[in-house]
Parts: C-alpha cells; sequence; structure tokens
C-alpha cells in the first residue's frame, strides 16, 4: 500500500445527501464540498458518486457557483448510504508491476449503523469505473474481512499504525474472533506490511469507535504527528493522547520522530461533543487540506503541517458543519494512487 503522500491519479468522494448525518445543518455541507473540490482539482482529477440525478444536479451547481474547471472533475450517478469513502471504498494498493489493483474489505456500516448495503457496493462500482482488478480479502474461517480505512494508517515502507480499540474491542467489534496476530497477518498478505504500531484509543466523540486518522498520521516514512490534549482539564482526550504517545516513544526500531499536533477545544452540538481534529487532514498533489475550527489552534496546527510539508501548499477548509456528521476531510476522501515503476 503506496503512502497518501504518493502521487495520485485522482481523488474519490461522494456527494453528500443523508440529512440524518448533518441534522439540521446539511444544506450547508455541499457548500464545503464544493470548497473541497475546488481546493483540490486544479492537482489532481476528483471522482464524485452521487446519489441519483438530482444529487448530481446539485453538485453540478454547486461546483459551477465556486469556480470549478469541470476538467477537473466527473460526476458519477451511483447510490450510496453515506458519503464516507474513507470507510466504504477500496483501498489502492500496487501489484508488483506498479499497477493499482483494489482491495475490498467488507464493510458492515462500522458495526453500528443498518444502513450499509449501498456503501457495501462501492468497491463494485470503482472496479466498473476504473477498471481495475479487484481482490477480497478472507479470513481463515472464509469470512470476508471488515476493516475501514480510516482504520489503518501507512508509512509505505512497511509500517502501518492502528488502535486497539477500534481493531480489538468487543464494542463496535468487525471481525469476532479475529485477533491481534490474526490482524497483522492480514496486513501482511494484503498492504504489505512488515511492522503493525498498535496505539491505545482515539479521540473523543468518534462513533467509529477509535478510528486511526482522528489520532495519529504519517507524514513521512520515519514521522508520525499525533495529536496530544496539553490540558489534563480535558482528562479523556489527555489521557488517551498521552497514552498513545507512550506507546509511539516505545515502539521499537526503527525509532519514529514524532510531532505533536494539537486538538481545537472541544466542539460540542446539540449536547454531543463531536471528533474535531486537525489529525484527519488529507494529503494530495501538491497541496494539504486540514480541517479548521474557528480555533486559535488552527494556526498552530497548519503551521506544523506546513512543516511536515514543505513542498505542498497547506489550506485550511472550515469545518465546524462538516464535524457534525462526525468525520472531515480525511473521512470523506479516498485517494487512488497513480502507477508505480516495477523496482528492477
Amino acid at each position: 500500500m503506496p503512502p497518501e503522500w504518493a502521487r495520485h491519479t485522482a481523488t474519490w468522494i461522494a456527494w453528500p445527501h443523508h440529512e440524518p448525518d448533518w441534522p439540521g445543518k446539511l444544506g450547508a455541507i455541499p457548500w464545503v464540498y464544493a470548497e473541497i473540490v475546488r481546493a483540490l482539482h486544479r492537482h489532481e482529477r476528483v471522482e464524485i458518486l452521487c446519489h441519483n440525478e438530482d444529487v448530481r444536479e446539485d453538485a453540478r451547481e454547486k461546483l459551477t457557483a465556486h469556480g470549478c474547471d469541470p476538467a477537473g472533475f466527473r460526476l458519477h450517478v451511483i447510490p450510496t448510504d453515506r458519503v464516507w469513502l474513507r470507510d466504504s471504498a477500496p483501498t489502492f494498493v500496487h501489484d508488483e508491476a506498479g499497477n493499482a489493483v483494489l482491495v475490498n474489505w467488507s464493510f458492515n456500516g462500522w458495526a453500528k449503523y443498518s444502513n450499509y448495503k449501498k456503501d457495501r457496493e462501492v468497491g463494485k462500482v470503482v472496479e466498473r469505473l476504473t477498471g481495475y482488478g479487484r481482490h477480497q480479502p478472507l479470513r481463515p474461517d472464509g469470512k470476508p474481512v471488515v476493516l475501514e480505512g480510516g482504520a489503518i494508517d501507512v508509512n509505505g515502507a512497511g509500517l502501518i499504525m492502528v488502535t486497539e480499540e477500534c481493531l480489538l474491542s468487543p464494542v463496535q467489534e468487525r471481525n469476532p474472533g479475529l485477533d491481534r496476530a490474526g490482524y497483522e497477518q492480514v496486513f501482511r498478505d494484503w498492504l504489505g506490511i512488515d511492522r503493525t504500531i498498535w496505539l491505545g484509543e482515539g479521540c473523543v466523540g468518534d462513533d467509529t469507535h477509535g478510528h486511526i486518522d482522528d489520532i495519529a498520521r504519517f507524514v513521512s516514512a520515519d514521522t508520525v504527528v499525533l495529536a496530544i490534549e496539553e490540558d489534563p482539564a480535558d482528562d479523556e482526550n489527555h489521557r488517551r493522547s498521552m497514552d498513545n504517545l507512550r506507546r509511539l516513544e516505545g515502539g521499537g526500531a526503527p525509532p519514529l520522530r514524532i510531532l505533536k499536533l494539537p486538538f481545537p477545544r472541544a466542539v460540542v452540538m446539540d449536547g454531543q461533543r463531536v471528533p474535531a481534529s486537525y489529525a484527519n487532514f488529507y494529503i494530495a498533489n501538491d497541496i494539504v487540506i486540514v480541517p479548521t475550527f474557528n480555533d486559535p489552534m488552527d494556526r498552530v496546527a497548519l503551521g506544523v503541517l506546513a512543516e511536515c510539508f514543505p513542498d505542498r501548499k497547506v489550506c485550511g477548509i472550515h469545518s465546524v458543519d462538516l464535524v457534525w456528521g462526525l468525520g472531515t476531510l480525511h473521512c470523506l476522501t479516498q485517494q487512488e494512487p497513480a502507477r508505480r515503476s516495477p523496482v528492477a
């Protein structure tokens, strides 16, 4: 599996349409998506799944209003339940010849929601639209492996980060009976992983129950940014992030460089804390888009990531409304890597 900063052919997203994901705020969300496409589409093509013809026309209208060049995006009428393609779309990997192929994990609505049948078919749709080969990982007992892209983060050189909360907890259990060693074998077989780094828990408010992409991300082969809550008054995120820092610092050889990324102050809507995190950034060709939250730490987070990616523009995307859907920029995107030259 190539790292996210490797060259892309495209970014895949799905246009928002499911009002219960953003109760009372759906009207604002397509405009946020249009801004995301505006930021990305001059650097790489954006492939956009639209639930029906009405949704496609809404997408076209918003993208036109934002001055997006039609040459930089394509609209496909494809039914979906939700829009979180990081989790429902397949993972793009390279075969030995350097061609992109699809690792089509099974999807079960994060072992929480019942409306996921359309999203479970997204892998077949991407296969048809791209012409890439599609493969479904199976467990030793013959059952398909359930996994979301937001649960994994790789450095492209044999390392992967995951959390125990997401993969090993009996809460929202994706693969009953699959243990730590079993997951590590799946990662070796399907993603070319040599070593798995197990962090503890994800951030407060994450309804996926511990996705890695809200707390820790590789930014190079030997560098990780880790979301850290320094304030003990935010006791739960402070405890979790300090534990994850200790795990990374004691992670074994080769040692990793660890950079601290702040959390914004808590974002609460209708009495519910939502998973506002700068770690949910997305790395595209020549640009990194970063969720921002009208918070003094926005500037700090953008500065940290600008130092990590000196050869890319770092662009904040206002995400206070977006995060009401319990995800932001990384959750809604899925990268399609460019072909890799085969190793001699």
